[in-house]
């Protein structure tokens, strides 16, 4: 198993940028594919971006396709999300998530193992 820990989030206006990131502890980063998922207050849990294993393939919702940029460094057991042209409506709380097992989908919560605390992100208009 591994343990994440998010980092990166903020207040920013919109049209700003963040960029977050998570750490992961362990020497099996590399057998888990990430995720990120964010959660508004009354809202379901949302995927917002996943990348493969190796980082060979990356995934991302409609709403943040273009702003959002998904990477991972398997050397520093870390994956993280640049966000730019930031939205009010990007307000969340951000978190990352590994899965070590493939589906064939990367936007349901529940296929992903492992789970970070999350960090707040809050976008002022």
């Amino acid at each position: 198993q591994v343990q994440l820990v998010e980092s990166g989030g903020g207040l920013v206006q919109a049209g700003g940028s963040l960029r977050l990131s998570c750490a992961a502890s362990g020497r099996t980063f590399n057998n888990y594919a990430m995720g990120w998922f964010r959660q508004a207050p009354g809202k379901e849990r949302e995927f917002v971006a996943a990348i493969t294993w190796s980082g060979g393939y990356t995934y991302y919702t409609d709403s943040v396709k273009g702003r959002f940029t998904i990477s991972r460094d398997n050397a520093k057991n870390t994956v993280y999300l640049q966000m730019n042209s930031l939205k009010p409506e990007d307000t969340a709380v951000y978190y990352c998530a590994g899965r070590r097992t493939y589906d064939g989908t990367w936007n349901r919560p529940g296929v992903y193992d492992q789970w970070g605390q999350g960090t707040q992100v809050t976008v002022s208009s």
